[in-house]
């Protein structure tokens, strides 16, 4: 049954990213701009720009266009930047580590403001506490994420400047890391210098994508709580003489948090997207960043690139939340 589910759900995947390569392809051909005579300087001349057309295939049909790069992609060339002048690929893998690790932070941060938040409102349901949860959820979910973004820079990079607001590491450092993950590797090196530097500049950023999940979490999580609560096995445990916080943490926390999980799973993907605009607004060296640039400079083989691993992305996050929702259900895993 499980492996059934799984290989239907692979093969939905193939064709999501088919499709998303599709769309994406078409769209950016046929938006207006021309990324070629972004390229050139004034002044030159038809020869120079029908040459550079040909160079990087733009000469040909969208379809023939297309069905070139899909060859290119299902052999891993993704094409060269028109902007950078560097392979595609190898400016993705550079900068997603940083995005990953920034998303998995802000994720990590989420999980635990909004569980705690989750658990002191069920404890103390019917009570001005979880009125005053409730409001601050509400409030904290209806701002996005970009404009947490600008709060937490006028905060703590203006008023009370006590944490870096712009790059991923201070540049004076010394860099020892030979891979992109810097925050895995300065603690496994125990360079903690390195660490507490990475999360000075992570922290806000990471604090930005974090507050509208962890809003979500919380009012979702103590919804199913509360439900939870008032079934036999709970009042049984309370019988027993289990206090409140016992009888939450040990017997409902794992039951109400299953139907919590899929809309993590899937709020992630929007953390994850987010990420775009929020790397730019704190200067942050990730992918999300290098897209916006991308599209400014009209670089068509790396908007395609970066795009096309975001999809990645998302179906790998919904496939691995599918396969752990069905693991952690009983009903799911011996039906």
């Amino acid at each position: 049954m499980l492996l059934q589910r799984f290989l239907v759900r692979l093969l939905t995947m193939l064709v999501t990213l088919f499709g998303v390569a599709i769309v994406v392809f078409v769209v950016i051909r046929v938006a207006p701009g021309d990324p070629i005579a972004m390229m050139l300087p004034p002044g030159a001349s038809n020869d120079d720009i029908a040459r550079l057309r040909a160079l990087y295939g733009l000469d040909k049909s969208i379809v023939q266009q297309f069905f070139i790069w899909l060859a290119g992609v299902l052999h891993g060339n993704f094409g060269t930047s028109i902007s950078l002048r560097q392979d595609v690929l190898g400016l993705v893998f550079n900068r997603l580590p940083a995005t990953l690790e920034l998303a998995t932070v802000a994720l990590l941060m989420a999980i635990a403001l909004g569980t705690s938040a989750a658990i002191l409102g069920a404890r103390s349901r019917g009570t001005a506490v979880e009125a005053g949860i409730d409001i601050v959820s509400g409030a904290t979910l209806s701002i996005p994420d970009f404009l947490w973004g600008l709060v937490l820079i006028l905060l703590f990079g203006v008023l009370v400047p006590v944490f870096d607001i712009s790059g991923r590491v201070s540049p004076q450092l010394d860099l020892p890391f030979v891979t992109q993950f810097y925050l895995v590797e300065s603690i496994v090196r125990l360079r903690f210098d390195l660490t507490w530097d990475l999360i000075k500049h992570m922290l806000m950023p990471a604090v930005a994508l974090a507050l509208p999940l962890a809003a979500i979490i919380a009012q979702l999580l103590k919804q199913s709580l509360k439900e939870v609560l008032d079934l036999d096995y709970v009042v049984l445990a309370r019988v027993k003489g289990f206090s409140e916080t016992q009888v939450i943490l040990r017997e409902a926390l794992k039951n109400a948090a299953l139907p919590t999980l899929t809309l993590v799973g899937v709020q992630f993907t929007f953390l994850i997207g987010g990420t775009v605009i929020v790397e730019r607004l704190f200067s942050y060296e990730g992918l999300g960043n290098m897209a916006i640039d991308a599209v400014i400079n009209r670089d068509l083989p790396l908007i395609q690139g970066i795009v096309l691993v975001f999809a990645l992305l998302f179906v790998l996050i919904n496939l691995s939340v599918d396969m752990m929702y069905a693991l952690l259900n009983p009903r799911l895993r011996h039906g």
